[in-house]
């Protein structure tokens, strides 16, 4: 596996944490995770049970997307014979997709969604924090779906099963990290969340150019070129 493509997907995790289906239902996620209510300044919650619960979440929605890793690499197993063709298809898709974000193509058919609702419920715990956490992922919403449909895409082009897998699971690093720390962030201020939600939608055209780019170098068949080159200087890679 591409070093490059590791970066990219650690890249494109955070950047979906930061669109705007998710970033601003941060607090609502927090209190439907811990029980608790959201108030003006901050939430209240123990740090020790927001802590525990926001690991099970995560947990839940990385174990779907490795799941989709390893699926989406088999299927690139089965392409092994057409890589090239693979490889430029791909490349097709993840820039359409890049334009789709970038607000350059508004293909309505892209835009079709599944949502979660965050309702509250009478008992929290770690187990209920964990299926959250798979269906938050089996619920995925459009804007995020794109930069995840990227890197299945990706991951299909992948070697092996286990470099799909790995690649699904930085993918769920840049989300995952990042909600942790906002989560406990906010149950000191709300300013934060306040401050980011201006500027989701210029972070939401530098995701689209960022996908138009990786779809440009898988296509152009640069990507690998470029990850030899980085290699030479001793980067890690697999």
């Amino acid at each position: 596996m591409e070093n490059v493509t590791i970066l990219f997907a650690f890249t494109a995790g955070i950047l979906s944490f930061l669109s705007p289906c998710i970033f601003p239902l941060i607090p609502a996620y927090v209190s439907s995770l811990t029980g608790s209510t959201i108030g003006k300044d901050r939430i209240d919650v123990s740090k020790q049970i927001l802590f525990s619960r926001s690991i099970s979440f995560i947990l839940g929605f990385s174990l779907i997307f490795v799941i989709m890793g390893a699926s989406a690499s088999a299927l690139g197993q089965f392409f092994a014979n057409h890589r090239e063709i693979v490889q430029k298809l791909s490349g097709l898709i993840i820039i359409i997709f890049g334009l789709q974000m970038a607000g350059v193509l508004n293909i309505r058919f892209l835009m079709m969604e599944k949502r979660m609702e965050v309702k509250q419920a009478k008992e929290k715990n770690i187990l209920r924090s964990f299926l959250l956490g798979m269906s938050f992922a089996a619920g995925w919403t459009p804007c995020v779906g794109l930069a995840l449909s990227s890197i299945l895409l990706l991951a299909g082009a992948s070697s092996t099963v286990y470099s799909g897998m790995f690649l699904l699971f930085v993918y769920s690093l840049g989300l995952g990290i990042p909600f942790l720390l906002i989560s406990l962030v906010i149950t000191y201020s709300l300013r934060v969340i306040k401050k980011v939600n201006s500027s989701l939608g210029l972070l939401s055209k530098i995701s689209g150019w960022i996908l138009v780019v990786m779809g440009l170098l898988l296509y152009t068949g640069q990507l690998q070129k470029l990850s030899t080159w980085l290699n030479s200087f001793g980067y890690f890679a697999f």
